[in-house]
């Protein structure tokens, strides 16, 4: 009898550890999300309503929107994809100043008028600010904290995360990774970032551009380092680094742990490679840059500072776009013609 009642315990336990595994599954193997930014610096794109067809026809789920178009908003609307959405810099001031309701009022007369809001998932405050556009830079963590009392006030605090994208250039050192530091002149700003983003449970956006890092210092970062193809790894503190994706993405989560914020997630809101307008610009290199960052994401690869813990990622950007100023190359990121053909085969899924 003794030994049919330990049988029976011993199968119960089992069929526990067995519900429990599947129980756990979808969580621990379920991939980083891949999602494409939508610029429309541009005077030849196809109608929005085309473009969400485009999105569908190619599986791809989420999208960054770096404004609050109504026109843009409206075909999303139903489609299941869930978007970031930007709230620009010029109206940083008001949300910072004026009481909540005034982020109540915007929330709603530019974006839920025209989308539900279970297909937000992040809204940008502001793009690029720190550093480069330094007049918005005391309003973005202000506007941050009404948007996000607004968005309790209605609710929907924690279905729809707040952040603000970040340029690499708020990194005064990045290299080696494990030296990654915060450029002291924004750390007044940066660290109640970093604290309304612990206290939210939301993440630290960041645009990282290997391109650029390489073309600006060919000297010190290779090409093959670059597209994630170099065969000598680089050490730092008993972590090894072949490509400079991780590297700067490390960087970043060593510079957090120095202002003592360890386990904020990182989402890179802009990554990507021209096809043309500068050195080393090609559809070749495009695939092989975005095809790698895509292959990792799904893979759940992680950093070596964070293994097994993909890294969400939008990739910059869906068309080129002819009306953007600066480098030619800037022009040139676009996966996707108007025409809607693939620049080349890149495969989302």
């Amino acid at each position: 009898m003794a030994v049919i009642k330990g049988n029976i315990q011993f199968l119960f336990l089992c069929l526990i550890s067995f519900v429990s595994f599947f129980i756990l599954l979808p969580e621990s193997t379920a991939a980083a999300p891949i999602g494409i930014c939508y610029g429309i610096v541009a005077n030849n794109l196809p109608p929005p309503s085309d473009v969400v067809n485009l999105l569908k026809s190619n599986g791809i789920s989420r999208v960054r929107l770096f404004n609050a178009d109504p026109e843009a908003l409206k075909p999303f609307s139903g489609t299941g994809i869930q978007l970031m959405i930007g709230v620009p810099n010029e109206i940083l001031p008001s949300l910072a100043s004026s009481p909540i309701t005034t982020s109540v009022e915007w929330l709603q007369s530019n974006i839920f008028a025209y989308i539900s809001p279970n297909q937000i998932r992040y809204l940008a405050v502001g793009n690029e600010v720190f550093l480069k556009d330094p007049f918005y830079t005391p309003h973005v963590v202000p506007a941050m904290e009404n948007l996000r009392q607004a968005l309790q006030a209605l609710g929907l605090d924690e279905i729809i995360k707040l952040s603000s994208s970040h340029a690499a250039s708020i990194l005064s050192n990045s290299y080696p990774p494990s030296a990654g530091a915060f450029d002291p002149n924004i750390r007044p700003v940066m660290v109640p970032l970093l604290q309304f983003l612990r206290d939210s449970g939301s993440p630290l956006m960041v645009n990282v551009y290997p391109y650029f890092s390489y073309v600006n210092n060919p000297q010190y970062v290779s090409l093959d380092y670059a597209l994630f193809r170099s065969q000598d790894a680089e050490r730092d503190q008993n972590l090894v680094y072949d490509n400079l994706f991780d590297a700067t993405v490390d960087a970043f989560v060593h510079a957090m742990e120095r202002e003592g914020f360890g386990g904020i997630p990182v989402v890179v809101t802009e990554t990507g490679w021209p096809t043309g307008g500068g050195a080393a610009a090609s559809a070749e290199n495009a695939l092989a840059y975005n095809g790698n960052v895509v292959r990792r994401a799904l893979n759940n690869v992680g950093t070596p500072k964070r293994p097994g813990v993909g890294v969400e990622v939008f990739l910059f950007d869906l068309f080129d776009e002819n009306g953007k100023g600066g480098e030619e190359s800037e022009k040139h990121f676009g996966i996707f013609g108007v025409n809607g053909v693939k620049a080349y085969d890149l495969n989302f899924n």
